[in-house]
């Protein structure tokens, strides 16, 4: 296992960003169409079909979820991985026509030092095409794709992702998440993070928590323009769920966000997570199941959280002034 969410097998995952821009789209591709639903929590999402994972909406699949920056500009990118599939003939079935269901979500990273002077078109169709062309099993961390401009209150944003096995069932989960948040990720301005007790093999630095909690852990971020934050997220299991079960599965995956960001889901942010289920493995107990499963999709996303800030590195642009945690604290564990 490479504790990517690609670990559930019939995922891939792709970047593409612009360095100028300081922004860009991961684009999440199913080899079949899954099964799939959503949990919004933040108080400024911004999406694009979304409605349609409610478990009474008539369409029961999808083909792909697109993660990007830019804002309201940035939902365009689900347009350019639409094209990619139907390139590839894949879609929902009208009549003799094929249509691509790829929801998204967008976070904001408009001022963030990059330089946003597109024109009359945003890139970011573009840029979600180019993401469905890279879609692979092995994909990078930190300061790319979606996570490329993201920001945190104290430190460089990025984007994580993290697998397991599910304790007393033949299925497994992964996550991914983009993290763009409104507060820390790490317990004040010290290096230790929020997600540390559920940290495996020291994937984010290995430093548990402090002896003493930093007077700081709890202050209220300096951070403060309104809407300009998002955390990210998509958790997959190889389960076999229905579209309830996975809004269900969905809804428990949201503790991760609060296990691994202080303060979270406020009005501030537009926290999304999607949950999605490639049907490989039966549930030999329904209820039961699920709970385990959705329990250890909580803890795989609050790695992946980590995980992401852990591994971004500092975008060298004007008035993106944000530290990695590496350049802050790299010293605490020995990481270049």
């Amino acid at each position: 296992m490479r504790s990517l969410i690609t670990d559930i097998a019939g995922i891939r995952v792709g970047h593409a960003h612009d360095g100028r821009l300081a922004s860009g789209t991961t684009a999440i591709l199913f080899d079949e169409p899954v099964v799939a639903s959503v949990d919004v929590r933040g108080g400024g999402p911004g999406t694009r079909e979304t409605d349609l994972l409610d478990p009474e909406r008539t369409v029961e699949t999808i083909d792909a979820l697109v993660l990007s920056g830019g804002s309201a500009f940035g939902l365009d990118a689900a347009a350019g991985v639409v094209a990619r599939l139907a390139e590839t003939g894949r879609g929902f079935a009208v009549g003799g026509v094929r249509v691509p269901i790829v929801p998204a979500a967008i976070l904001f990273d408009l001022l963030n030092g990059g330089d946003k002077e597109w024109g009359r078109y945003p890139p970011y169709r573009e840029l979600g095409y180019a993401a469905a062309l890279a879609a692979a099993s092995d994909f990078a961390l930190g300061s790319v794709g979606a996570g490329l401009g993201a920001c945190t209150a104290n430190l460089k944003g990025g984007l994580g992702s993290a697998s397991a096995p599910v304790d007393g069932t033949a299925a497994q989960v992964g996550a991914l998440a983009v993290v763009n948040a409104f507060g820390r990720v790490t317990a004040g301005e010290g290096p230790w993070f929020w997600a540390s007790p559920f940290e495996v093999e020291a994937e984010f630095g290995g430093l548990g928590f402090p002896k003493q909690m930093p007077a700081s852990a709890f202050d209220w971020p300096r951070k403060g323009v309104p809407g300009a934050n998002t955390t990210l997220a998509v958790v997959a299991t190889d389960a076999l769920l229905t579209k309830a079960q996975a809004r269900r599965l969905a809804v428990m995956a949201q503790d991760g966000l609060a296990r691994a960001i202080h303060p979270v889901h406020t009005p501030l942010d537009g926290d999304v997570v999607f949950a999605v289920a490639t049907g490989r493995v039966a549930l030999a107990d329904p209820i039961i199941d699920l709970a385990r499963i959705g329990d250890a999709a909580a803890r795989v996303l609050a790695r992946a959280v980590a995980i992401g800030v852990y591994e971004a590195t500092a975008l060298h642009v004007a008035g993106l002034v944000q530290p990695a945690w590496r350049d802050r604290y790299g010293a605490a564990d020995g990481s270049p």
